[in-house]
């Protein structure tokens, strides 16, 4: 499924099943009755790319493993409102029972490769990738960036422990940019790239000087944005994070940098308006 690790995937939807049935489902339980059977779409209600039917799948199929799920879309298509992207038959109280949770999961992913999309369209045709952060919901990172590449963008680090990445605060504690750089490249052996966090353009020439592999421009302006890339020329990679939004995400991008991340993607994302419908027969 998805190329996600099954277990860490099947254990986020098990405690959102739990979350949600707890004990039961005593609203469908009360009013379906146990052998009624149904069908049913799940619709997009707006523009989207669609993520995470799969995870849809498993959600349904882990509250009642005999419920029969077609996807008519794929992850990475782009559904206009109205489309039914998957369909369902089996059980009516098990469909039911799983919606809402199954939904959840679909729309936030849609949602995230939505946004995503629209960012990779802004700055098509330049060389710069857009990345994603660690800023996603606990439990989900996964998912979260999943989705982002399902949108056509790419993942930076998963989190802590692939990667190096001095921040401001880590500067403060190791006492600048040069001595943290220092401190990380004895510490680290030759194949883990270190990237640094710089605010001003004298800090993008000791990160310079002191070897970083990537350079981190932290909510700086445009053209100190382009300075710094001058600057660099190419002897390391350059990454711009902070202030960016799809008004300005292209000037960014034809500024010659190299990665743009977006913490947006992951926790501001509209959630992709989808719906369940049983069929009237």
């Amino acid at each position: 499924m998805t190329g996600l690790p099954y277990n860490a995937i099947r254990g986020a939807i098990l405690a959102a099943l739990a979350e949600d049935i707890g004990p039961g489902d005593i609203t469908t339980a009360a009013v379906v009755q146990a052998d009624a059977q149904s069908r049913a779409d799940i619709v997009a209600n707006a523009d989207g790319v669609i993520a995470g039917l799969d995870v849809a799948q498993m959600v349904f199929q882990t509250a009642d493993p005999k419920l029969a799920f077609e996807p008519v879309a794929a992850d990475g298509a782009r559904a206009s409102e109205g489309t039914v992207v998957a369909r369902l038959s089996g059980s009516t109280q098990g469909i039911l029972t799983a919606e809402r949770t199954a939904l959840n999961f679909l729309q936030r992913l849609s949602g995230i490769a939505t946004l995503t999309a629209a960012y990779v369209e802004a700055v098509k045709g330049t060389k710069a990738r857009i990345l994603d952060t660690r800023k996603t919901a606990p439990g989900l990172r996964l998912l979260d960036k999943y989705a982002v590449r399902t949108g056509g963008g790419h993942n930076h680090r998963t989190g802590l422990y692939d990667g190096v990445l001095i921040k401001d605060n880590h500067l403060r504690a190791a006492g600048g940019v040069g001595e943290a750089v220092r401190r990380a490249r004895d510490a680290v052996h030759h194949l883990v790239k270190i990237e640094v966090e710089v605010q001003t353009l004298d800090e993008v020439g000791e990160a310079i000087e002191a070897g970083a592999h990537v350079i981190l421009l932290d909510n700086m302006e445009l053209g100190d944005v382009a300075e710094a890339v001058r600057m660099v020329h190419g002897r390391c990679q350059v990454e711009v994070s902070g202030g960016v939004n799809l008004t300005n995400v292209r000037a960014f991008a034809e500024s010659g940098v190299d990665f743009i991340s977006v913490g947006a993607l992951t926790h501001s994302a509209p959630a992709l308006d989808l719906s369940l419908e049983i069929a009237d027969d």
